[in-house]
């Protein structure tokens, strides 16, 4: 299969759930490689002031303030990305809503309301990009996904059999693109926990304010994923190396995982004491205060993935573990050498 990517630098990207988090972060980051991006989500006015900023940094941004849930929201995005830009070169699928409820405590309003967003959403933007960019002659469709998409959780138990579902259509949407030879390369982006406000957006029925279980990463690794996958072809990448872990623990082990999750991931490893900050709270079926890329708690975050950078280059990875295997053989040799 053969793929014509264009740099970052030459391509429209249109990007939603692009009001916060790894949408924003995404936007930004793609902006500043000299893509022209479209920024779409619910808040007009966070959409309004981030697609501002970036113009007022040098970028170039259009924005469409709609529901994901509504499935003609893909014709309109695309019709503000023909009108400003020509069209569209990549399109990342990122918006999703959650909750923080155990399964019996969720109504089904709730629960297909999360589908809806998150799911639905995702594969009415898949099908409308793919139709698009096969008569572009290719270009790159990315889905965000989880960790959650290999090892679900409790408490948010709704979210992972959602983003389950996200993942296998996107695999099933990858081989029927890939039978056809459309040139279309469709990523699955499977981040693990991301200093986000995803905690304080979610709908929350546990006693105490949600959290983001550690390890949580920057949300600019996550936009570094999904800006690679605009111009490589990747069939996933996991961000984090936990999350590399627990889905590798997941498979090999899932009765001792099913433990593990049980004893520290449940109630009290995804709360905290900070609470959402005013305005902020519960945006599952109406969109609230927006705008920010990281979360109000005060957490641990990491900077780097060294399993995110072996995953984009897996060559520079395999030299440099065969370098660091040699170097250790030199010195064991040398030591020996010595003591002889």
């Amino acid at each position: 299969m053969s793929y014509r990517l264009k740099p970052l630098n030459q391509q429209t990207v249109v990007i939603t759930g692009a009001s916060s988090g790894i949408g924003l972060a995404t936007a930004r980051r793609a902006a500043r490689e000299g893509a022209k991006v479209v920024l779409v989500a619910r808040n007009e006015d966070a959409l309004r002031e981030a697609a501002e900023d970036i113009e007022a940094a040098g970028g170039q941004a259009a924005w469409c303030a709609v529901d994901i849930a509504d499935s003609a929201w893909p014709e309109k995005v695309g019709k503000v990305a023909d009108d400003r830009f020509g069209g569209f070169d990549s399109w990342v699928n990122n918006a999703a809503a959650s909750l923080y409820a155990r399964l019996d405590e969720v109504t089904e309003e709730e629960h297909r309301r999360v589908f809806d967003v998150g799911y639905f959403g995702t594969v009415a933007g898949s099908l409308y990009a793919a139709k698009r960019l096969r008569e572009r002659s290719g270009g790159a469709l990315i889905n965000t996904g989880s960790v959650l998409s290999e090892r679900a959780v409790g408490v948010q138990g709704v979210y992972s059999a959602m983003k389950h579902a996200v993942k296998g259509f996107t695999d099933a949407l990858r081989v029927e693109l890939q039978e056809e030879d459309a040139g279309v390369s469709v990523t699955l982006i499977k981040p693990n926990g991301i200093d986000t406000p995803y905690p304080e957006h979610a709908r929350n029925k546990m006693d105490r304010p949600a959290s983001v279980p550690p390890v949580i990463y920057d949300p600019e690794l996550a936009a570094k994923a999904i800006c690679f996958a605009c111009e490589h072809p990747r069939r996933e990448l996991l961000v984090g190396g936990q999350g590399l872990l627990l889905t590798k623990a997941g498979n090999l082990f899932p009765g001792l995982t099913d433990l593990i999750m049980q004893n520290f991931m449940m109630e009290d490893g995804q709360s905290s004491d900070t609470p959402p900050e005013p305005g902020a709270e519960d945006n599952l079926f109406e969109p609230r205060k927006d705008g920010r890329v990281r979360s109000n708690q005060d957490n641990f975050v990491r900077k780097s993935s060294l399993a995110l950078e072996a995953q984009m280059h897996p060559a520079v990875a395999i030299a440099t573990g065969m370098g660091t295997i040699a170097a250790a053989g030199l010195i064991g040799a040398l030591a020996r050498s010595r003591r002889a």
